[in-house]
């Protein structure tokens, strides 16, 4: 099995905009620049994480993204089923299957599907990046300073 290129993108930016400290919103051209991904298929993904509600957009001048949710609460499963979309794995009728009728192959899949979205609805977004200085660091994004006050 293998995801979408357009769920990896949406994963990214939802990683993305949860290992930001700070509150200024992401923009299509510095995601783009950050994942070396071209805007159009960016703005596409970036438009359906807003329509399901997992971040917020604004057009304009101050416009951009933010996470919608808080990141312990966007368990991996449903954004992947929402993202790949959650259609039978073997399509049993494009061309018409001879053995259609008495064949387990569509129903052994299906188990598998099934359990591969149970093991991903043990992780959020929170548990992708719990390193996230290191992401930052790696994104090129800059990393607050801290000063001790003594």
């Amino acid at each position: 099995m293998q995801l979408k290129k357009y769920t990896d993108y949406g994963l990214r930016v939802l990683m993305y905009l949860a290992a930001k400290e700070d509150t200024k919103r992401a923009t299509i051209d510095e995601l783009s620049g950050i994942f070396n991904v071209p805007r159009n298929h960016l703005n596409k993904v970036v438009h359906q994480l807003g329509k399901e509600g997992l971040i917020e957009t604004r057009r304009g001048k101050n416009g951009g993204f933010l996470l919608a949710i808080e990141p312990a609460d966007i368990r991996l499963d449903k954004v992947i089923r929402r993202l790949e979309g959650d259609e039978y794995w073997v399509d049993c009728h494009k061309p018409e299957c001879a053995i259609f009728p008495v064949c387990e192959l569509k129903n052994v899949i299906n188990q598998g599907k099934e359990t591969f979205y149970d093991f991903l609805s043990n992780y959020t977004l929170a548990s992708l990046v719990s390193n996230d200085a290191q992401i930052r660091e790696f994104w090129g994004t800059p990393i607050p300073v801290t000063i001790d006050k003594d």
